[in-house]
C-alpha cells in the first residue's frame, strides 16, 4: 500500500492502538520459556487529569518494556490505580459527590488518555485499590501481621492535619504543614494502629548496600531516615527519689564533662521530680511547649530555651550532682526523652549553657595541635574525637577507646549499657477517614474490655466500605465518618455473638501501594494476595520508575512489606526492585512547576490532538536526561513534529523505488554510506537505551535521518536495497519512542508483524568503523583547525596533514616548535614559542 505524502498522525495512531489491543501483543506470559523482565512505573492516583509528569514517568518504563520485548524477553508491564485516599474524600466533602463515583470517572478519563499515547501495558493485569477484591488482601495482611506482633494498638502523639482532619505520617509533614493541603499540623494524643517497621530497621539499613542500581540520593535519604546511632544508655539517679533518668548518648566518652541533664517537657518524670517552688514555671513552660508543633520547637533558627526543675541527678561515673532542666529541643518520643548535656563538646549544649550561665567543663583535648582553654574561656564547643582529660581512670584514652570501656563499665555496674537506637519510628497507619481500607477489628466490652481489638475472621473478609449518604457522613467534622454509619459500625462480636462495634478508622493508603506490584502478578487470584508461582517467575521488579519525593515513604514502606511477604512464604525475594529510576519534573513554559495555580499546565490530550502521540512521546524523551527537570517548550515540540515529518517523507519518497528492492552483490560508494549511516544509528540507539540516555538515542536517530537525506536519491540496485534496509532499521530504532509511525512505515515496507514483535537486530561491526575520522588540531592548546584523515593513519601522516592546513600554518608562522602532542583518533597539539 502506497504511503500518503503527508504525515497525518491522527489517521494512523488509533488504528495501531486498536491492532495492538486486538492482538494482545503486550500480554505477559506469551513467552513462557524466555527470560523475564518486569518493568513498572509507580501507579497513578486518579485524582484528576493526566499531566505531563505522568506522561514522562510512564514513557521511561515504556521505552524499556518495548526494547525488552524486542530483545526476546517475556515482559510484564502493567498499570493500575491507587484509587483510595484523601483527595477524593476531600472533594466529596466540598461538592457532595461520592468518592467512588468521582474515582470511577477519573479512572475512565485517565485510562483514555493513557491509551491515546500508545503505552505498551498489559491491561489484563489492571488493578484498582478501591475494589474490595484488592483491599480484602490489605485486611488479610493486617491479620497475619497482627498474629506475628507486627501490628499493634498504641496511644501516642500523632500528627494531626487541621485541614484534612486526620492523622498523617511523619514523612507527610513538610515544614510544619500537611504536604497535601498545606494546612498546619499539630500534635495530638490519641490511640492508633501501627506497623512495627522498626523490627526491620537494621535489616533495611544493611540491605541498602545491596541496592547498587538505586540512585544514591534515595539510599542516602533512607539511610538518614532510619538513622542508626551507636552509643550507650546511662542512668542518672535523681537525688531524693527512687527514680533514675536513663539517657542515650553517642558520646559517652564526654560524660565526665556533663554539667546538666535535660528532659522533654512532657517526660513522665517531670511532674515527679520538680520541686514545689519551681512547679508553676515548669508547668507553664510545659503547657507552652505542648501547644507548639515539633517544627516550631526544632526548626532551624528556633532559639533554644528551657526551665530548671529544681531537681538534681547524679552522674553515674562521678557521683556529682547536676541540675535537671526541661527544654524545647528534647522530644519525649525520640530516644529516651532525656539527654545529658556536655556544653564543652556539643554546639547546642554550649549555646544553652552560655544562655543560662551553666558550667562548661572541657574533658576532650585534640589529639594534636593546641590544647583547648578551660571551659569558662572556651569560645565554641569542640565536637571532634580526641584524647580524654579530667576523666578519672579514662584520662589519656582516645575517644574510641573510652566509648567501649565506659559502656562496658556501665553494664557491669548495672547503670546502663552499650546500645543502638534508630531515628525511624513505627509506622502509624490508622486514619480518621472513610475512603480507605476498613481495619478488620471489632471491639466487644465483654470479650475485649481493654479494647485491644478482636480481628475479624479471615473467612469474613473483606470488610467492605458501607454505602453512605455522602453529605450526611462526609462532613470533615466530628468523629470518624464510619462511626456515623450505625448499620455498619454496630456488629455482632465474632467471639460471643453479642453487641460489638467495628473499628471506625481506615488504613493509610500507603498500605495499598506497599504490595500492588505483587498483585499485578495475578490480579484475580482468590487463594492468596497473589500466586506464589507467578512471584517465582517475575519478582523482583527489574526496573521501577517514579519520583524521588517517595524516598522515605513508599520506597521504604514497600521494602518493609516485601520482607513481610517473604516471612509469610509468598515472596521469593526480600527486596522488591533491582533498578530504580527517578525522573525529573516537567515544568511549564514559564519554568515553574505545572500547576492550575499558575495557569501553565500543558494537557497531554491537547498535544496528541494537534501533533499526535508520537510527537508527544518523542518530545518528552528528547527534552533532557530522565533524572533532570526540564521546561516545556512549544517550539521544541514543533521541532520534534518536523523531525517525524522528515522521517515520514524520507520513507514515503523512497517507498515505490526501494520497498521491494534486493541486492546480493557488494555494497560500495553511496550504497555503502547508506548502510553505514543505518548501522551506526542502530548501534548508537541501542547503547543509549542501555545507559538510560533516551535523549541522546533520539538525537542519534535524527543524525541518522540527516545522513540518509544527505545521500540523495538511490539510483542503483545496491543503493535502493541499502535504502530499504536503512528505512526498516529506522522503524526498529523508532519503535520504543514513536511506535505508531514505526509500525506504519514498517508495514508500508513489507513488514508482516508489529515492530515490537521483531528482534532487535545486531549492527554490523564492519559498518560502524569509519574509514575517515576527524582530528582536532591545536596550537598551544587552542583549537585552530579540524582535519579528516584515514582511520588507520599513522602519527606521521596525521602530523603532515595538520601541518598542511593553512590555518595551522598561519598560527605557527614565526614560532619555534618545541613539542608535538599526538592523541590517537582525537587530537594533535603543536607547542611552539
Amino acid at each position: 500500500m502506497a504511503m500518503n505524502e503527508r504525515y497525518e498522525p491522527q489517521a494512523i495512531e488509533g488504528k495501531w492502538q486498536t491492532r495492538w489491543d486486538d492482538a494482545g501483543i503486550f500480554r505477559a506470559g506469551r513467552r513462557p520459556g524466555a527470560p523475564k523482565k518486569y518493568v513498572l512505573e509507580m501507579l497513578p492516583y486518579p485524582s484528576g487529569k493526566m499531566h505531563m509528569g505522568h506522561v514522562r514517568n510512564y514513557l521511561l518504563g515504556d521505552v524499556y518494556a518495548r526494547y525488552y520485548w524486542m530483545q526476546g524477553f517475556d515482559v510484564l508491564h502493567p498499570l493500575g490505580w491507587d484509587a483510595l485516599g484523601l483527595p477524593a474524600e476531600n472533594a466529596a466533602i466540598k461538592d457532595g459527590v461520592h468518592p467512588a463515583v468521582r474515582t470511577a470517572e477519573n479512572i475512565a478519563s485517565f485510562k483514555k488518555e493513557v491509551k491515546s499515547l500508545g503505552y505498551s501495558y498489559d491491561w489484563e493485569r489492571e488493578v484498582n485499590t478501591s475494589d474490595p477484591e484488592y483491599y480484602r488482601w490489605n485486611q488479610w495482611f493486617f491479620i497475619q501481621m497482627l498474629e506475628r506482633g507486627l501490628v499493634y494498638r498504641r496511644f501516642s502523639k500523632v500528627n494531626w492535619c487541621t485541614g484534612c482532619h486526620t492523622v498523617i505520617a511523619n514523612e507527610q509533614v513538610k515544614d510544619g504543614v500537611c504536604e497535601r493541603c498545606d494546612s498546619p499540623v499539630v500534635d495530638k494524643e490519641m490511640p492508633e494502629w501501627a506497623f512495627r517497621i522498626t523490627r526491620y530497621s537494621q535489616e533495611l539499613l544493611e540491605a541498602l548496600d545491596t541496592l547498587k542500581e538505586w540512585p544514591h540520593r534515595i539510599t542516602a535519604a533512607q539511610r538518614n531516615w532510619i538513622g542508626r546511632s551507636d552509643g550507650a544508655e546511662a542512668d542518672f539517679r535523681v537525688q531524693g527519689h527512687d527514680a533514675a533518668l536513663r539517657v542515650f548518648t553517642t558520646r559517652v566518652d564526654t560524660i565526665f564533662g556533663c554539667t546538666y541533664v535535660v528532659l522533654a517537657p512532657d517526660h513522665k518524670l517531670v511532674a515527679q521530680v520538680t520541686t514545689p517552688e519551681r512547679r508553676a514555671e515548669v508547668e507553664a513552660f510545659a503547657r507552652r511547649m505542648a501547644a507548639q508543633s515539633k517544627t516550631e520547637r526544632l526548626g532551624e533558627g528556633t532559639e533554644k530555651e528551657g526551665v530548671f526543675t529544681g531537681a538534681y541527678a547524679e552522674n553515674p561515673f562521678t557521683g556529682q550532682a547536676v541540675p535537671i532542666w526541661i527544654a524545647n529541643f528534647v522530644l519525649s518520643d525520640y530516644g529516651t526523652g532525656a539527654v545529658m548535656s556536655v556544653p564543652a563538646h556539643d554546639e547546642r549544649d554550649f549555646a544553652f549553657a552560655r544562655k543560662y550561665s551553666l558550667p562548661v567543663k572541657v574533658v576532650i583535648q585534640p589529639a594534636s595541635g593546641d590544647k583547648l582553654p578551660p571551659g569558662d574561656k572556651l569560645e565554641a564547643a569542640y565536637t571532634e574525637y580526641g584524647v580524654l582529660e579530667d576523666s578519672g581512670a579514662y584520662t589519656g584514652q582516645t575517644s574510641e577507646q573510652a566509648r567501649q570501656a565506659m559502656a562496658a563499665s556501665l553494664e557491669k555496674d548495672g547503670k546502663g549499657k552499650a546500645t543502638v537506637t534508630y531515628r525511624q519510628k513505627d509506622w502509624g497507619f490508622s486514619r480518621q477517614r472513610y475512603w480507605g481500607t476498613p481495619i478488620p477489628i471489632v471491639y466487644c466490652e465483654k470479650c475485649d474490655p481493654e479494647r485491644q481489638g478482636i480481628p475479624v475472621p479471615v473467612d469474613q473478609l473483606p470488610v467492605r466500605l458501607p454505602e453512605i449518604d455522602t453529605q450526611a457522613v462526609l462532613t470533615g467534622k466530628g468523629e470518624p465518618p464510619l462511626a456515623k454509619v450505625a448499620s455498619w459500625v454496630n456488629t455482632p462480636c465474632p467471639k460471643c455473638g453479642g453487641p460489638a462495634r467495628r473499628e471506625a478508622e481506615t488504613m493509610d493508603t500507603f498500605v495499598d501501594s506497599c504490595w500492588y506490584f505483587a498483585r499485578y502478578l495475578s490480579p484475580h487470584y482468590d487463594a492468596a494476595p497473589f500466586d506464589p508461582k507467578e512471584a517465582q517467575r517475575f519478582l523482583p521488579v527489574d526496573i521501577y520508575v517514579g519520583g524521588p519525593e517517595h524516598a522515605v515513604m513508599h520506597l521504604l514502606y514497600f521494602r518493609f512489606w516485601t520482607r513481610v511477604m517473604k516471612l509469610l512464604g509468598l515472596s521469593p525475594v526480600d527486596e522488591p526492585v533491582t533498578r530504580l529510576i527517578t525522573q525529573g519534573i516537567v515544568n511549564g513554559p514559564d519554568a515553574r512547576k505545572m500547576s492550575k495555580r499558575w495557569g501553565n499546565v500543558v494537557a497531554p490530550s491537547s498535544i496528541v490532538q494537534k501533533y499526535g502521540a508520537d510527537t508527544a512521546r518523542a518530545y518528552v524523551l528528547f527534552a533532557g536526561p530522565p533524572e533532570r527537570d526540564f521546561d516545556w517548550s512549544d517550539d521544541q515540540v514543533e521541532g520534534v513534529f518536523r523531525f517525524l515529518k522528515r522521517v515520514w517523507t524520507l520513507a514515503a519518497t523512497h517507498q515505490a523505488a526501494t520497498a521491494t528492492a534486493t541486492h546480493d552483490g557488494p555494497y560500495e560508494g553511496k550504497a555503502l554510506e547508506i548502510r553505514r549511516a543505518a548501522h551506526k544509528t542502530l548501534k548508537r540507539v541501542g547503547e543509549a537505551i542501555e545507559r538510560l540516555s533516551f535523549n541522546t538515542a533520539i538525537a542519534g536517530i535524527m543524525e541518522g535521518v540527516n545522513a540518509l537525506y544527505a545521500q540523495g536519491t538511490p539510483e542503483t540496485a545496491a543503493e535502493k536495497a541499502a535504502m530499504a534496509e536503512a528505512v526498516r532499521l529506522l522503524t526498529v530504532v523508532l519503535t520504543p519512542f514513536a511506535p505508531h509511525i514505526a509500525d506504519e512505515i514498517a508495514e508500508a515496507y513489507g513488514g508482516k508483524d508489529f515492530t515490537v514483535a521483531q528482534s532487535w537486530p545486531a549492527f554490523d561491526p564492519a559498518l560502524v568503523v569509519d574509514d575517515v575520522i576527524p582530528y582536532a588540531v591545536q596550537v598551544n592548546g587552542k583549537l585552530r583547525a579540524e582535519i579528516r584523515v584515514p582511520a588507520d593513519a599513522a602519527e606521521a601522516d596525521v602530523r603532515a596533514a595538520a601541518e598542511a592546513d593553512e590555518k595551522v600554518q598561519a598560527a605557527l608562522a614565526g614560532k619555534t616548535l618545541r613539542k608535538f602532542v599526538f592523541v590517537p583518533k582525537r587530537l594533535v597539539n603543536f607547542v611552539a614559542t
